[in-house]
């Protein structure tokens, strides 16, 4: 996995644009912060929100974590090396949701079948 995987599974969403972020390249959509490769070049700040960071650091430990920079932040963060593109998918889709205006979610759900994510859970919609 790296920023080209996550840079075309990101741009598929819509509203989202790369950028940069603290001098690495970032996703946003419509200007605010989604997702930054982090300077090592192989971990990824995805703003995904505290329920979306919790349920993955008890889900994956070893793809998933958090310094203490980023403790009181909603943000999660990613070895890119440990995850599949599915999952990437998952986690960059409800980054988006977190932070995409309600108008482009409610075209997104209304364009796009909602199926049931791996291991049968649904999928996650804000509301």
């Amino acid at each position: 996995m790296n920023w080209a995987t996550v840079r075309r599974i990101g741009l598929a969403l819509p509203g989202v644009e790369e950028g940069s972020s603290y001098g690495t390249v970032a996703l946003r959509v419509r200007g605010k912060f989604l997702a930054r490769l982090r300077e090592d070049g192989e971990s990824l700040a995805v703003k995904c929100g505290f329920d979306e960071r919790d349920f993955r650091l008890r889900a994956d430990p070893l793809s998933f974590f958090v310094t203490d920079h980023y403790r009181g932040y909603p943000t999660v963060l990613v070895q890119l090396r440990r995850v599949t593109p599915t999952v990437l998918r998952e986690v960059l889709e409800q980054a988006w949701r977190v932070n995409a205006p309600k108008s482009l979610i409610r075209r997104f759900d209304a364009a796009e079948p909602c199926p049931p994510l791996a291991g049968g859970q649904k999928r996650r919609k804000s509301r």
